[in-house]
């Protein structure tokens, strides 16, 4: 019962979105996509789920900042994440891949940001395309929202 009510709520919020609609994927002003605290990994994999109704889109969330070094590219991947808790694998992380704009500098392992940035795809090196924010803010915030957010299985 409980399964049969969460899979109608999750309906329910992917019909309703956040009120907002998609023309030519060009965000209109001042309607951007806000990742909220509470419904954080659901808002993901909605994106993630449904990638062709959020491209182009501007999206705006908080979460920590981590650069990963990969030596098989030889350069770092900066990502804005959030860890999860779910019921069979704790320790995983979810957000998004961010490509920092020009003059931005990657900041301290964790630290506390709002992002805010177009979503696109891109073709990588081994020929797998991802999805990242191309960033165009980044504001390190001293207060910090929940580190651990609810998991979702997909």
């Amino acid at each position: 019962m409980k399964r049969k009510l969460l899979m109608i709520f999750l309906a329910l919020l992917l019909l309703v979105g956040c009120g907002l609609t998609l023309s030519d994927n060009v965000p209109p002003e001042g309607n951007v996509v806000e990742i909220t605290e509470q419904f954080f990994s659901v808002q993901i994999h909605s994106i993630l789920l449904n990638r062709a109704d959020y491209l182009g889109r501007a999206i705006r969330y908080e979460g920590m900042f981590r650069s990963v070094y990969w030596s098989p590219t030889d350069r770092y991947y900066h990502y804005v994440l959030r860890n999860t808790e779910d019921c069979c694998s704790p320790g995983g992380v979810i957000g998004f891949e961010v490509q920092l704009a020009d003059g931005m500098e990657p900041l301290e392992h964790d630290a506390w940001v709002l992002v805010e940035g177009i979503l696109e795809e891109y073709l990588a090196e081994d020929g797998t395309t991802y999805l990242r924010i191309a960033l165009t803010s980044m504001e390190e915030l001293e207060e910090r929202g929940a580190e651990f957010v609810p998991g979702t299985k997909m």
